[in-house]
C-alpha cells in the first residue's frame, strides 16, 4: 500500500505543476490557500480553469469528467443553453438586484410550492440560511428551544454534526445529538426532554455518505414529534433532486417544514424553506410580533430567473425520473464491480457514495456514518481517489458522486471501466 500511494501521489504531482504553483501563491492571501474546507486535498488541491457540459479542465490542461457535480448544486452541468440564455436576457432586459419586491419572486415561489407540496415558502441565500431560519421558525412557533439532530448530518457551515458538535456551530447548548436510524434513541430523547422544538434530519444523509433513513426511523420521528408538539423538519437541500416532489415523496413522509438549496438556483447561490402555512406565518410582516427575515440577495433577479427556468423548462418531473433511474443503474453496475471487495456503494438515484472498509461492509449493513468510520480503510480510499483523478475523473475524496444531466452514457460507461481497471490493478489490496 505504501508503495502504491507513493507512486500515485508522484504521478498526481507531475500532472499538476500549475496547480501546485497556484496553491503556493494562494497561501499568501487565503488561510491554507483555500476558502472551502471540503475542497482542500493533499498534497495540494487541483485548480480548475473551466467547465463545459459535463467536463472540466484544470489549469494544467488536464480534462476530467465531472462526477463531483458541485456537491449536487451542479445538476445542470456547466453550460446549459437554457440557463445561459436566461441569465444573459435577465442582465440585458431586467437588470440585477432591484432593491424592491418583484413579480419574479412570486412566480418562482408559486412553482416551488406546486412542485414540492408547500403551502408557503421563503427564499434565502443558501441551504445553511434556510436551515437556520427553519429552526428559528420552530422555536417561535412552539415556544421551545432544543433541537434533535443526528450524527453524520450536515445542515450547513455552522450546523454540522458529521462527527460531533464542532465549536463553530451555533446554539451550542441547544442540540440533542442522537445516532442516525436509532428509533429507540429518538423515543428516549423525547421522554427525557420536555422542551424539544423540532427534529431536523436528512432523509438521506449527504455528508454522512448518502445513507438512507429507514421507514421505521422516519415513522418514529413523525409520531414522537407530533405527540410532543415538536416540528419535523426535512433537510432537502441535496435530496430534492431525487424525485419530482423531493425525497419526502420517495420515502412517504410528511414533514412540517422542508429546506431547499443547491441546483434550484439554476447555477446561482440559492436557499429556500417552506411548508405549513401556519408555521411560515411567523415570518409574516403583516402579523404583529413576526420574526424579521431579510437578506439583500434573497430576491435577486438572476437567481429567480435562472432557478425558475431550470425547474420549469429543464429539470421537469419527467427528466427527474429518467435521470435518477440512470443514477440507480450506475450504482447497481458499480455494486457489481465491487462485489467481494472492500468497496461498496450506497445512495439513491443521482446521489451516491463509495465506501471503503477493512471488513468489506456491504451497502445494506451501513445504517449510519459510524458504521463506516470505525473500520474505514483510509489509505485504500485515498489511493482510489488519486488514481481516478489521475485517470481524468473528477471525484470527491470522501467518495461522494453526484451526477449531472449533461453526462452522457459514454462517459458513465468509461467511468465504470476505470473503476474496474482500478480493482484489477490493485486486486491484492482490494479483495477481502
Amino acid at each position: 500500500m505504501e508503495s502504491a500511494l507513493h507512486d500515485a501521489t508522484t504521478r498526481f504531482i507531475e500532472r499538476h505543476p500549475e496547480s501546485q504553483r497556484l496553491h503556493k501563491l494562494s497561501l499568501e492571501s487565503l488561510p491554507g490557500g483555500n476558502t472551502r474546507t471540503l475542497l482542500h486535498t493533499a498534497p495540494f488541491p487541483v485548480f480548475m480553469r473551466k467547465g463545459e457540459g459535463s467536463e472540466l479542465w484544470d489549469e494544467d490542461g488536464n480534462k476530467y469528467y465531472d462526477l463531483v457535480g458541485e456537491l449536487s448544486a451542479g445538476l445542470f452541468g456547466h453550460s446549459h443553453p437554457t440557463l445561459q440564455k436566461v441569465l444573459t436576457d435577465t442582465i440585458q432586459k431586467v437588470g440585477l438586484s432591484l432593491g424592491a419586491t418583484n413579480v419574479y419572486e412570486q412566480r418562482y415561489a408559486s412553482l416551488l410550492c406546486e412542485r414540492f407540496g408547500l403551502e408557503r415558502v421563503r427564499f434565502t441565500n443558501s441551504g445553511t440560511e434556510a436551515n437556520i431560519h427553519c429552526l428559528a421558525a420552530a422555536r417561535k412557533f412552539t415556544g421551545l428551544r432544543k433541537i434533535i439532530v443526528f450524527r453524520g448530518a450536515y445542515h450547513g457551515s455552522v450546523l454540522s454534526f458529521v462527527d460531533s458538535i464542532p465549536e463553530n456551530n451555533v446554539d451550542q447548548a441547544d442540540w440533542v445529538l442522537l445516532q442516525y436510524n436509532d428509533s429507540e434513541g429518538v423515543r428516549e430523547a423525547f421522554s427525557q426532554n420536555n422542551d424539544i422544538a423540532a427534529v431536523i434530519l436528512e432523509g438521506i444523509q449527504g455528508a454522512g455518505g448518502f445513507i438512507s433513513a429507514t421507514p421505521e426511523f422516519l415513522q418514529t420521528i413523525r409520531e414522537e414529534s407530533e405527540k410532543a408538539g415538536a416540528l419535523m423538519i426535512l433537510d432537502e437541500v441535496m435530496t430534492s433532486r431525487l424525485a419530482p416532489g423531493g425525497v419526502k415523496d420517495l420515502l412517504g413522509i410528511r414533514p412540517d417544514l422542508i429546506t431547499l438549496g443547491k441546483y434550484l438556483g439554476g447555477g446561482l447561490p440559492f436557499g429556500a424553506f417552506g411548508g405549513r402555512g401556519d408555521i411560515m406565518d411567523v415570518f409574516n410582516p403583516l402579523t404583529p410580533g413576526a420574526l424579521a427575515h431579510s437578506g439583500t440577495f434573497q430576491n435577486n433577479t438572476l437567481m429567480l430567473h435562472s432557478g425558475y427556468a431550470g425547474l420549469s423548462e429543464v429539470y421537469t418531473a419527467e427528466v427527474a425520473q429518467s435521470f435518477n433511474a440512470q443514477g440507480d443503474d450506475l450504482r447497481q453496475r458499480l455494486g457489481r464491480v465491487f462485489a467481494g471487495s472492500k468497496f461498496c456503494i450506497t445512495g439513491q438515484g443521482s446521489l451516491m457514495c463509495v465506501h471503503v472498509t477493512k471488513t468489506g461492509l456491504r451497502a445494506e449493513q451501513i445504517t449510519c456514518r459510524d458504521d463506516v468510520a470505525a473500520v474505514e480503510a483510509t489509505d485504500l480510499k485515498e489511493l482510489f481517489w488519486l488514481e481516478l483523478v489521475n485517470a481524468g475523473y473528477w471525484v470527491q475524496s470522501r467518495g461522494t458522486i453526484t451526477l449531472n444531466i449533461a453526462m452522457s452514457t459514454t462517459a458513465l460507461d468509461a467511468f465504470v471501466k476505470a473503476v474496474e481497471e482500478f480493482c484489477k490493478r490493485y486486486r491484492s489490496l482490494v479483495v477481502l
